[in-house]
């Protein structure tokens, strides 16, 4: 704490108050822009023309082009792409349910297990429920051939947001490329996955997904807090739906849309400096630096 505002007059306890409320106002500013935002490059589309419900259809409800999902103890529901891809942006303005949440998953994520049961790939953006007195937590996740198989090889890494995401509809994205994978939160990087080997990457194409579902078994503070249906429904909001890519039958000249400002490689400069601020900050865990796990199950750690 500077000099400058611990006054002479001014009680210790206070200057050490005064200190923690600017660092956390500090915080409280947000990442470094990144200086270019992908999703500004991609049009929007409506629910219907990207995606049709999977399941739970009377806990759907379609307005204008954005989309209502809920949980209550009867059912949940999901939703999925019209096509399936091969790479490409994916993303939605999602909009969370305040207050007790515990044990309830909100996510947009892609995946081909319909295709691939018991050996299926995924990439999750998943909001594990929570308690009032907490707040969400945002996992990503990367599996690749093997869920439901009996081994199931995670790759998580969870972050706290810079802001409340009960109050406003935030852009979350996943783009998928040929060589990397990347996690934006309102066109912050905040996660690179890249390409080390065909064995730690998912290659075959993926459908578009998005559901809200009772994982009370794990969730919330490994399954320490469990869905409570007193506080039913819970909702999920979506709109400002963004799908482009490479459909799975696109000819082999397509290219998804690029990360960086350049329109090839990886993340620019600026970029990578706001995700190495929101890792800083508000990374809360990392499959790569747990060390109950084993890491021979997951060589690019």
């Amino acid at each position: 704490m500077p000099s400058l505002f611990c006054l002479p007059f001014m009680a210790p306890v206070f200057c050490l108050l005064l200190a923690f409320f600017m660092i956390a106002s500090g915080n409280a500013q947000g990442p470094p822009s990144p200086g270019y935002s992908p999703s500004s490059r991609i049009s929007s589309v409506t629910f219907n023309q990207g995606f049709r419900n999977l399941w739970g259809p009377q806990h759907q409800r379609v307005d204008q082009g954005s989309l209502t999902i809920w949980l209550d103890k009867t059912s949940g529901s999901g939703f999925k792409s019209l096509e399936p891809y091969q790479s490409g942006y994916f993303g939605a303005a999602m909009k969370l349910q305040p207050g007790y949440t515990a044990g309830v998953i909100t996510s947009l994520y892609l995946s081909n297990n319909e295709d691939h049961p018991g050996n299926h790939d995924e990439i999750d953006i998943e909001f594990l429920g929570t308690t009032p007195d907490k707040p969400y937590t945002l996992q990503t996740n990367v599996y690749i051939r093997g869920t439901g198989d009996g081994n199931l090889i995670g790759r998580e890494m969870k972050f706290h947001l810079w802001f409340d995401p009960t109050k406003d509809y935030h852009n979350y994205a996943i783009l998928w490329t040929p060589s990397e994978i990347i996690f934006l939160v309102d066109d912050v990087p905040i996660r690179r996955y890249t390409r080390k080997s065909d064995a730690t990457f998912p290659t075959r194409p993926m459908w578009v997904y998005g559901s809200v579902w009772d994982a009370s078994s794990w969730a919330t503070e490994n399954g320490r807090y469990k869905a409570d249906y007193s506080y039913q429904p819970f909702v999920g909001r979506y709109t400002n739906f963004k799908i482009s890519g490479c459909t799975a039958n696109s000819p082999a000249s397509c290219r998804p849309p690029s990360a960086s400002p350049s329109g090839s490689g990886s993340l620019s400069r600026q970029q990578v400096s706001a995700m190495n601020w929101v890792q800083r900050n508000y990374l809360v865990y990392d499959y790569c630096h747990d060390p109950k796990r084993d890491h021979t199950q997951t060589p690019e750690s």
